[in-house]
């Protein structure tokens, strides 16, 4: 981790201004906006500060790897200050349609859609048919709408997530786009772009049913165990289509029955989120989609405010 990236850190979880943080540290402001802009690189005692404030912020020490961890404790302390997300959503309807919008937009967008965010909330919230574009991604678009409605009636009520839940936001999306909207696939696929081999399809219901079992106990560190969730999803792939925009939904539902907001993968970083998912699923590595995913999760934050 390198200076700005501990300093950017600090004044995150602080919440202090640029003024108190450099006052803090004992330097003047140009001194530390330098820093932070990477323009200049601190002495060994000022570094040594850095490192203290970190510590004291985290509980972490600066070790490679720790960045994360300092992502994790800004979460919880975001937690703490937004608790009952199922009741907010629920109650703040201004809130709610900014997370179906940017939900819906950026989920489908990675899928391949071509319609851009104005044109995704005239379909969601104004009912708009767009004659010059496709009607599958005009449907898509509702079908999602009422999949995480669904979603967010079944936490509030049930609050589990079961093998029929799955089944049924896939059905929801897929509802009149495809036949086998709700079922498990019966043949062989391949992830378009990806070398990551996928579950023999007679394997997929048991798979499936072993991954959400799993669902049930998910430790302490929900913000790991939903990476790992999502990335053994994706490759067990268990539809014929809808599987990222399903996992997705999955994701959500996670970190929501904890209590944290969707985690909401930019369609700008597509490119990223299908390297790092593809390094945890060939490699065994989930560091770089871990912190993907705390990133997403502290941008869905400011939406909350």
């Amino acid at each position: 981790m390198d200076t700005e990236e501990k300093l950017q850190l600090i004044k995150r979880l602080s919440g202090k201004t640029q003024e108190m943080l450099a006052a803090d540290l004992g330097v003047s402001f140009p001194t530390l906006n330098s820093w932070i802009n990477g323009r200049s690189i601190p002495r060994k005692g000022a570094e040594q500060r850095i490192d203290e404030h970190f510590l004291r912020l985290t509980g972490q020490n600066v070790i490679p790897g720790n960045l994360i961890d300092g992502k994790k404790a800004l979460i919880l302390k975001k937690k703490e200050r937004h608790p009952g997300l199922l009741r907010l959503l629920k109650e703040r309807i201004d809130i709610y349609e900014e997370f179906l919008l940017s939900f819906t937009y950026n989920t489908n967008r990675i899928e391949g859609s071509t319609l851009t965010e104005p044109e995704t909330a005239a379909i969601l919230f104004q009912n708009t048919a767009l004659p010059d574009k496709s009607i599958i991604e005009q449907m898509e678009v509702k079908n999602h709408q009422a999949a995480f409605k669904y979603l967010l009636q079944h936490l509030s009520s049930q609050g589990t997530i079961t093998e029929e839940f799955v089944l049924k936001m896939h059905a929801i999306l897929l509802n009149g786009i495809r036949d086998d909207a709700g079922q498990y696939r019966h043949h062989a696929v391949r992830i378009a772009g990806s070398n990551v081999p996928t579950a023999n399809y007679m394997k997929v219901p048991a798979l499936t049913q072993s991954l959400i079992e799993d669902i049930s106990k998910p430790g302490k560190d929900i913000i790991h165990f939903s990476t790992k969730v999502h990335s053994r999803f994706e490759q067990i792939h268990p539809f014929s289509d809808g599987n990222g925009r399903i996992g997705r939904l999955l994701l959500t539902a996670i970190l929501l029955k904890d209590d944290l907001p969707p985690a909401i993968i930019p369609q700008e970083q597509r490119r990223f989120y299908i390297l790092y998912l593809n390094q945890a699923q060939l490699k065994n590595d989930y560091s770089r989609l871990e912190d993907f995913i705390c990133e997403a999760i502290l941008k869905s934050y400011d939406i909350l405010g």
